[in-house]
């Protein structure tokens, strides 16, 4: 065991740490956050960090703002420490939705928080399935951007026929995405056209491609309010599809989402632990694959110097 390494968790999801650190065979470092009177957050790290490979896992969930700032915090108080080299481990960087200046008069808050975290005193971050690939040019510093899509691909072709399934992108941005897990499987592709009205309204046009008879499987990068994943069931249903389900890297599930997926026509809903589900959010339909043993691998490889990109090989 190297002992270069130290490996943090803040607030946002520490049972994907702990069980990150479980295949790399180590212990949590530990790290305390607590709040001062007036309400301000406060971060004491409480291990020796001088000269060592720091890696902190924070994923920007709700309350965002909150779990933000707990990174930017535990970041510049390795950096104070004398860390040598500190990796911001986002597994879900929900600030990759706001990645272009869509209205007057906004924030494009994706590079906002990248530059951030590099000032805050990260030397590289490593992420999953960020909701736009343009997001990655926001940082300054070297990114490493893992994908679920062999973790959901390997899930749903043990339990699908693959010639009778067909993925699905749930608009013409997705595609890409989709595309990739229809080649890992050899099936084919098809698309929504799709109209979002509001960020929590969308309307559904038509399928671009055959969903007649075969397992329909949508693939996309988050499910948030299933406002979008609610209109595309509807949409397979109408075309036919034999049986319909879903697979996203990131299950936020907020708002309406929980109660809208418990009514709508989906067989099985499947998201990774990027983001950490309430035990009120875990219904029957939906399940949770682990990405900690992919995070592991990633972690370990930048620690050595080896290939990450080697792992999707």
């Amino acid at each position: 065991m190297n002992d270069d390494l130290r490996i943090f968790a803040c607030n946002s999801n520490r049972p994907l740490a702990a069980e990150i650190c479980a295949h790399l065979g180590r212990a949590l470092s530990p790290l305390e956050i607590s709040r001062f009177s007036n309400d301000n957050l406060h971060v004491q790290i409480q291990d020796n960090v001088r000269e060592r490979d720091v890696f902190v896992v924070q994923s920007f969930t709700e309350p965002v703002s909150d779990h933000v700032m707990e990174l930017l915090i535990t970041l510049d108080a390795l950096r104070s420490a004398s860390a040598r080299r500190v990796t911001a481990v986002i597994p879900y960087f929900s600030y990759a939705r706001s990645d272009k200046k869509d209205a007057p008069r906004i924030s494009i808050t994706g590079r906002l928080v990248a530059d951030m975290l590099q000032t805050a005193g990260a030397n590289r971050v490593l992420t999953m399935d960020l909701h736009s690939d343009q997001v990655h040019g926001f940082f300054s510093v070297p990114v490493d951007h893992l994908t679920a899509i062999p973790t959901l691909a390997k899930h749903f072709e043990a339990r699908l026929d693959t010639s009778r399934m067909v993925a699905v992108a749930t608009d013409a941005g997705g595609a890409k995405r989709a595309g990739r897990f229809s080649e890992r499987l050899g099936i084919p592709l098809a698309i929504i056209d799709k109209r979002r009205v509001t960020d929590a309204r969308v309307l559904q046009g038509h399928v671009v491609g055959e969903v007649r008879g075969l397992d329909a499987v949508i693939i996309d990068d988050e499910i948030a309010t299933a406002g979008t994943l609610v209109a595309t069931i509807a949409t397979l249903r109408d075309a036919g599809a034999r049986s319909v389900h879903a697979g996203a890297t990131h299950g936020v599930l907020c708002g309406p989402a929980v109660a809208r997926l418990r009514d709508a026509e989906v067989e099985s809903i499947v998201v990774t632990d990027t983001v950490l589900v309430a035990p009120e959010k875990r219904i029957p339909k939906v399940a949770a694959l682990s990405v900690a043993p992919l995070l592991a691998d990633a972690i370990d490889r930048i620690h050595t110097g080896g290939s990450v990109g080697a792992l999707f090989e």
